[in-house]
């Protein structure tokens, strides 16, 4: 049993884009209804999506909520967030991705999350990025506090660490550029 878990709780404190990032439009669509959609279709057992910043009740459908109210403290709180939901839950892994990478594939989503590893990791053109499969093994090995997620934890154990190559596109939209088409 897996659960997919989307972090959408930050701020957006460097899109500058004067409404929320999440919400903004992206090809006629609200950034995360790309994300949600995609997620959706990968086949998880549960889709846990962890909010914060924004209300995004207008764009969930049927997933699991969880209101991160420390978001403000990093990515670090909520991954645990999420993670914590998953194992209260009974879940054995999770694939984490985040909000703001609408062209991450379901394809994508399932090859990460069908990867035997303690750490699986997608490679986006020989690139690192989200979506990321973690074993409850892991789980007390995340960090606990900052602006981080697995990055830390993968650099320190490289062995439990593989990467899957993907199909899509890792784009992650900090920016209000970001946002243009890519030639």
């Amino acid at each position: 049993m897996s659960a997919g878990i989307l972090l959408c709780a930050g701020g957006s404190t460097r899109f500058n884009g004067g409404e929320s990032k999440m919400l903004t439009l992206f090809r006629g669509r609200p950034l995360v209804a790309w994300a949600l959609e995609h997620i959706g279709a990968a086949g998880f057992d549960e889709v846990i999506v962890v909010v914060g910043a924004t209300d995004l009740a207008d764009v969930l459908t049927d997933q699991t909520v969880v209101d991160n109210r420390d978001w403000q403290s990093g990515l670090s709180s909520s991954l645990r967030a999420g993670v914590n939901e998953a194992q209260r839950r009974g879940y054995g892994s999770v694939v984490v991705g985040l909000g703001d990478q609408p062209l991450i594939p379901s394809s994508a989503w399932r090859a990460v999350d069908t990867t035997p590893s303690p750490i699986a990791v997608a490679n986006f053109a020989g690139r690192r990025t989200p979506p990321v499969r973690l074993t409850s093994e892991v789980w007390p090995l995340l960090p606990t506090a900052g602006d981080i997620g697995a990055r830390e934890l993968m650099r320190g154990r490289p062995d439990l660490v593989r990467d899957v190559a993907c199909d899509g596109d890792g784009l992650d939209i900090d920016t209000v550029e970001d946002m243009a088409p890519r030639k």
